[in-house]
C-alpha cells in the first residue's frame, strides 16, 4: 500500500502542472517560444535618439564626400591640404577645435561627444599633424591661423566659437586678432601669449630629441612635462603622451611645428591681445608645469572679456585627465556666448 502511494505522488508529479502557467514548447533550437534567440536578445537595442552621442553626430555630419567621406580635407592659400572632421547637427552652432604641438584631431574625442547633441563641432589637423599635409620647410603659427580659416571656408561656415589647446591656444589667438568677424568666442586652454626663456630652452630640446632619437623617445620625456603626477605613474608605462604622434607624425614635422612657435612675436602678440572684444575664457590647470597658472593670469589681464577657469589638480592634458570638469566649463561657456551672440527668438537658443 505503501508502495503503491510512492508511485501515485511520482506519477502526478511528472504529469500535472500548475494551474494558470501555459504549457511552453522547445523549438528545435532548443529556445522557448515566444522568445527572440539569445544572438538577437543580447543584441542592444537603441531607440532613436539614444545612440552614442558621436555617432549621431556623424551621421548628420557634413555632406560632401571628399577624398576622406565625411573628413573632407581644405585646401590652404599655399596648397597645403588640412585635413578636418565634421561632427554635430548641421544646424547646430559651430564650434572649432585646435589642438596643440603633434597632436592631432582625434585628442579632442571626449569633447566632441559631449558636445555633439547641442553642437556642431570641427576638429582639424593643424599641418605637420594627422592626415593634415606634412610639407617640408618652415611653418609659422600666422599661417596655421589661416589654414583653420580656410577649414572654416571649406566647411561653409561663417563664424564659430575658437577652442584652442597649448599651441593651438596660440593659433587661436592669432585667429581672433586677424579675423575678428569669424570668432564667436574664444576659449584658450593651458597656453601662453610669450615664450619664456627656459620653455624656449625645452622646446627646443624636444625638437633636438625628436630629430637625434625619435619620437618614442620624445614621447616618454614631454610625458613629464604635459601629463600629472598621478595619470604619469598610472598611464607612462603603458604608452607614452604623445603615443600616436609617434607613429602618425614624422620627426621633421613635429620639428617644424617647434619652430614655428618659437618664431612667433610674443611682444607683437600680447601688445594685441587688448584687441580681442568677444567673450574669452582661459582655462589652465592648478599643476600645470609647461604653462603655468602664471601665463593664463597674463592672458586673462590682457584681453577685457576674458575669464579665468583654473581646474584643481590638472595638468597640460587636462582635456582628458579631467574631462568632465573642462567639458562643464567649456559648455557652460559656450552656452553663453551663443546667447550673446544670437539674435532674439533664433531657434539656435532652444538647443543651448
Amino acid at each position: 500500500m505503501v508502495a503503491r502511494t510512492q508511485c501515485h505522488r511520482h506519477r502526478r508529479r511528472a504529469d500535472a502542472r500548475p494551474r494558470g502557467r501555459p504549457h511552453r514548447e522547445r523549438s528545435p533550437r532548443g529556445e522557448q517560444r515566444g522568445r527572440a534567440p539569445p544572438a538577437v536578445r543580447r543584441r542592444p537595442h537603441h531607440h532613436r535618439g539614444h545612440r552614442a552621442p558621436l555617432q549621431v553626430a556623424r551621421c548628420r555630419a557634413h555632406s560632401r564626400q571628399g577624398p576622406g567621406g565625411l573628413m573632407p580635407w581644405a585646401r590652404a592659400s599655399d596648397g597645403v591640404r588640412i585635413h578636418y572632421e565634421v561632427t554635430g547637427f548641421r544646424r547646430r552652432p559651430p564650434v572649432v577645435l585646435i589642438q596643440g604641438l603633434g597632436a592631432e584631431k582625434n585628442a579632442w574625442n571626449i569633447q566632441r561627444a559631449a558636445l555633439a547633441l547641442r553642437w556642431r563641432t570641427i576638429a582639424l589637423d593643424n599641418r605637420g599633424a594627422g592626415r593634415s599635409d606634412k610639407p617640408d620647410g618652415m611653418y609659422d603659427l600666422e599661417q596655421m591661423a589661416d589654414d583653420v580659416i580656410a577649414v572654416l571656408d571649406d566647411a561653409g561656415v561663417d563664424s564659430a566659437h575658437v577652442v584652442g589647446l597649448s599651441m593651438g591656444g596660440g593659433i587661436s589667438q592669432i585667429v581672433a586678432l586677424k579675423y575678428p568677424q569669424r570668432v564667436r568666442s574664444l576659449t584658450l586652454v593651458a597656453t601662453a601669449c610669450r615664450n619664456h626663456e627656459w620653455r624656449e630652452e625645452l622646446l627646443a630640446s624636444w625638437a633636438q630629441i625628436a630629430e637625434t632619437n625619435g619620437m618614442a623617445t620624445l614621447g616618454r620625456e614631454a610625458a613629464r612635462w604635459t601629463i600629472g603626477p598621478r595619470s604619469f605613474r598610472r598611464l607612462v608605462p603603458t604608452f607614452g603622451w604623445f603615443g600616436a604622434l609617434q607613429f602618425l607624425n614624422p620627426a621633421g614635422a613635429f620639428v617644424s611645428q617647434v619652430r614655428a612657435i618659437l618664431r612667433t612675436n610674443d611682444t607683437g602678440l600680447s601688445s594685441e591681445l587688448a584687441n580681442i572684444t568677444c567673450p574669452t575664457l582661459v582655462v589652465v590647470g592648478n599643476q600645470d608645469i609647461l604653462t603655468p597658472r602664471g601665463d593664463a593670469e597674463e592672458i586673462a589681464s590682457l584681453i577685457p572679456t576674458a575669464e579665468l577657469a583654473v581646474i584643481s589638480g590638472g595638468a597640460h592634458g587636462l582635456i582628458f585627465e579631467h574631462a568632465s570638469t573642462f567639458n562643464r566649463i567649456l559648455v557652460e561657456f559656450l552656452g553663453r556666448a551663443e546667447r550673446a551672440h544670437a539674435p532674439r527668438g533664433d531657434a539656435v537658443r532652444s538647443a543651448l
